[in-house]
């Protein structure tokens, strides 16, 4: 594996670094700072996605001719980097990471030329309807139908932890179109308008005081049948490489890195010391960032995300809320104090009424401790429980074995 960045490497990494010195605004920096969800607010991440949008830089994986950069491995990796490292906000990931991907490699052209466009530019936002009241872990098992009628399908189910449906113009949903013996069949890939009669969205407050979650229930949802991706009862398979991009598709490691380094200067401030507890973690996210960079040179070849894009989403998330104890830690004794209005959370915050002169008790850095161990609770579920990717590892060693 080759861990040297070459002299082109290098001359865009700088290229980066002068886009960023010039468009990521103290405004973007400090929403970004202040995040206590992995989702930044619609309004920051589509902030941010204009300005890359008009530099041509908003989808460094799609291919030039669908608006992309078609970037290599390793540049995406520099670009990732990079802006981490600038605190600039995250895009949302449903549209261009999840969604386009499996556009550009199922869709049809009308999808592609419909679909695609908007979402570059942050006309359309989207959001994603996989999880159902009695189905998470266990996708297979979804209930929601979708009764072909002529050149439509009638849609009646729920979906439920859809982020920031409140927001969205459009949502991609695993539908059941067939009952079949084998659970995995019979479901379909659907798009779906927000603004269909019979759509509605209700708020779902997290723990730590923001709604961000919401539960979509469809009640008789007339949708096209050209909006299905791929072919009608094989949505299994778009799901499964939907899914690779979702663990897989973003290093954890320069986060975690720049929020350990902050954590540092915070206890610095206050006086306090934990070396060796920082030490270990460091230690362990320096080996997350060499596995990552062994992940990049193995997709640089050609490889499939396979079984390390589970092994990378156990370590990132497991790793992060370990983080997030150590913050609380510092942070005390203001993280006793509840105060969002010193922070960003990735949505409203219902019920909550700001103090009139907007001050609060200690610095933001402390205010945001505890709704981000909060919110972080939920990363080793999310994308697919732990437990299930360390299922899914344990198959592929013990395939390998014999």
């Amino acid at each position: 594996m080759q861990l040297a960045w070459s002299a082109d490497d290098l001359a865009f990494r700088d290229e980066v670094r002068a886009f960023l010195a010039a468009e990521l605004t103290p405004e973007l920096k400090m929403a970004a700072a202040g995040m206590t969800s992995v989702y930044a607010p619609p309004d920051v991440a589509l902030a941010w996605q204009k300005k890359l949008h008009a530099r041509g830089w908003v989808a460094p994986s799609w291919p030039v001719e669908a608006g992309g950069c078609d970037w290599s491995v390793a540049r995406r990796y520099i670009f990732a980097r990079e802006t981490t490292e600038a605190g600039a906000p995250p895009l949302s990931p449903m549209g261009l990471g999840m969604c386009g991907p499996v556009l550009l490699h199922y869709g049809t052209e009308e999808q592609k030329r419909r679909f695609l466009p908007p979402m570059l530019a942050g006309d359309e936002f989207w959001c994603q309807g996989y999880s159902e009241p009695n189905s998470g872990s266990d996708l297979a098992s979804l209930q929601m139908k979708a009764e072909r009628d002529g050149d439509h399908f009638i849609c009646t189910g729920r979906k439920i932890w859809t982020t920031h449906a409140h927001y969205a113009d459009w949502i991609f949903c695993l539908v059941r179109t067939t009952r079949m013996e084998k659970p995995q069949l019979g479901i379909s890939f659907l798009l779906i308008d927000m603004k269909t009669p019979g759509v509605s969205v209700r708020p779902i407050v997290s723990l730590s005081g923001e709604h961000v979650q919401n539960e979509v229930i469809f009640d008789e949802v007339r949708v096209p049948v050209a909006n299905v991706v791929g072919r009608i009862d094989d949505g299994w398979t778009v799901a499964k490489y939907l899914m690779e991009f979702e663990r897989g598709g973003h290093a954890y490691a320069p986060s975690l890195v720049k929020r350990v380094d902050t954590l540092v200067v915070h206890l610095a401030e206050t006086g306090q010391k934990m070396p060796g507890r920082i030490a270990a973690l460091r230690t362990e996210i320096e080996a997350l960032d060499a596995l990552e960079l062994q992940f990049n040179a193995g997709l640089s070849n050609g490889a499939a995300p396979g079984p390390m894009a589970s092994a990378l989403k156990i370590l990132g998330t497991e790793l992060s809320q370990r983080l997030t104890e150590l913050e609380v830690e510092a942070a005390l004794p203001w993280v006793e104090a509840y105060q969002p209005h010193l922070t960003l959370p990735g949505g409203p915050v219902p019920g909550f009424k700001a103090p009139a002169d907007g001050l609060g008790v200690g610095p933001a850095w402390a205010a945001k401790a505890f709704p981000k161990y909060l919110n972080d609770r939920a990363g080793s579920i999310y994308a697919g429980t732990n437990e299930i990717q360390r299922g899914i590892l344990w198959q592929y060693l013990a395939r390998r074995n014999g």
